[in-house]
């Protein structure tokens, strides 16, 4: 199976183009940044994934999605490969996306925007091993042990 789901922002505004033909077919490509979940010293904190998006996906992107934007999408893995000008055999990966999600409001784009957050995988410090992670709004740390296990019927 060939599954890839991903959440993270807009490196910059999707770029649109309409194949030539009777029935010209939108194309969407676009780079998300995602954010690695487990970072050590000295390494990227995200990474940054080119994907494609086509036809009624790719229209939709057109219409709504802009750079900073935080994203879900659903789609699969294609690996291709050409001759470059010099004869030589090169590889291409990208994650084309069947399914193309906000995954934040409208109002907290803006508000972001606002504030000057937008290129917020660039601007985030850089966390060091010995810092505690900082908990979403709205949620609260675990303090419970998974060991703890007194209350289950198993």
């Amino acid at each position: 199976m060939n599954k890839v789901i991903l959440l993270g922002r807009l490196t910059k505004d999707p770029e649109i183009r309409y194949t030539q033909g009777v029935e010209p077919m939108c194309i969407a490509k676009f780079t998300v940044a995602v954010d690695r979940r487990f970072k050590k010293e000295g390494e990227p904190d995200a990474d940054f994934i080119l994907c494609s998006a086509f036809r009624k996906t790719a229209e939709f992107m057109e219409r709504f999605f802009k750079k900073g934007m935080l994203v879900s999408l659903c789609g699969s893995i294609r690996v291709s490969s050409f001759d470059d000008n010099t004869g030589q055999k090169r590889w291409s990966t990208e994650v084309v996306a069947e399914e193309v999600n906000f995954a934040e409001s409208k109002a907290a784009f803006e508000a972001r925007m606002a504030k000057g957050g937008g290129d917020s995988y660039q601007n985030a410090p850089s966390s060091s091993s010995t810092s505690a992670p900082k908990q979403p709004e709205g949620f609260s740390a675990i303090t419970q042990s998974i060991d703890e296990d007194d209350d289950l019927p198993f």
